[in-house]
């Protein structure tokens, strides 16, 4: 009886410890499976769901350039290319950072007619209100086996975003957490970025609005007038269909 009850006591302490561990595991293992499933359900995405935070339009600084094919027996413009190097001073009065750089062909067969044409280039620029001394002429060395040109550069500000095309991951069923929740797909909404930022006249535009326009003063006038004697406000014309942009419906 004796060895018995000792032999009962040792099992009954033995076995203790055994059921407090295997608790203390069960618990644990709750615990570390709530949290997980507190982060799978609160978790943030890996990218942005708005299409404008993961493929934002920039304002960067690029460059304009008008080229010109200036023939080795010419040595001036001809009527069509003072048309663009017109047009080409007009656009950095209005968009330009910066002044003129002018690159000027080495090595070339039509080096010379280059340097030629360069004093009515420079004349057409400062007519135009380029400033002389924002005007920067240099030479690049040329392949002399190629037509070289003229180049005529300012800088300018320009909306850029993308690039487009990148696929990180695949956007058919799979066992991601994106796909399960539904998220749009990295390239969604890229190409429309693109073509705004490529579309926008203005690229300040992006960032602040312009100021307004002084208003019609007169016609504001002749309304508020036609509106304090009880008239009507609506534009008169002398032939009732002059407004008509349609015949449909008489």
């Amino acid at each position: 009886m004796k060895i018995m009850g000792t032999t009962s006591v040792g099992r009954q302490g033995f076995a203790g410890p055994a059921i407090r561990a295997a608790a203390i595991l069960a618990c644990a293992l709750a615990v570390s499976a709530c949290n997980t499933d507190q982060q799978l359900v609160t978790g943030v995405p890996d990218v942005p769901t708005d299409y404008r935070l993961r493929h934002p339009i920039t304002i960067k600084e690029a460059a304009r350039t008008l080229q010109l094919f200036v023939g080795s027996n010419r040595g001036e413009l001809n009527p069509t290319q003072r048309a663009k190097v017109l047009a080409f001073a007009e656009s950095w009065r209005n968009e330009a950072t910066g002044g003129v750089i002018v690159d000027l062909p080495v090595g070339s067969s039509n080096e010379r007619a280059a340097a030629q044409a360069m004093p009515e280039i420079r004349s057409i620029l400062a007519a135009s209100g380029v400033p002389l001394q924002s005007i920067l002429v240099r030479g690049y060395r040329a392949d002399p086996h190629r037509f070289a040109t003229v180049r005529i550069t300012y800088p300018k500000m320009a909306a850029q975003a993308g690039p487009c095309g990148a696929w990180p991951e695949d956007i058919g069923p799979s066992y991601n957490r994106d796909y399960f929740e539904n998220q749009p797909y990295w390239n969604f909404g890229c190409a429309s970025q693109r073509n705004l930022a490529a579309m926008v006249a203005n690229p300040s535009d992006l960032v602040e609005p312009r100021g307004e326009t002084p208003v019609y003063a007169m016609r504001r006038t002749m309304v508020l007038e036609k509106y304090r004697a009880g008239q009507t406000t609506d534009t008169q014309y002398s032939n009732p269909n002059a407004g008509k942009i349609a015949t449909v419906g008489q």
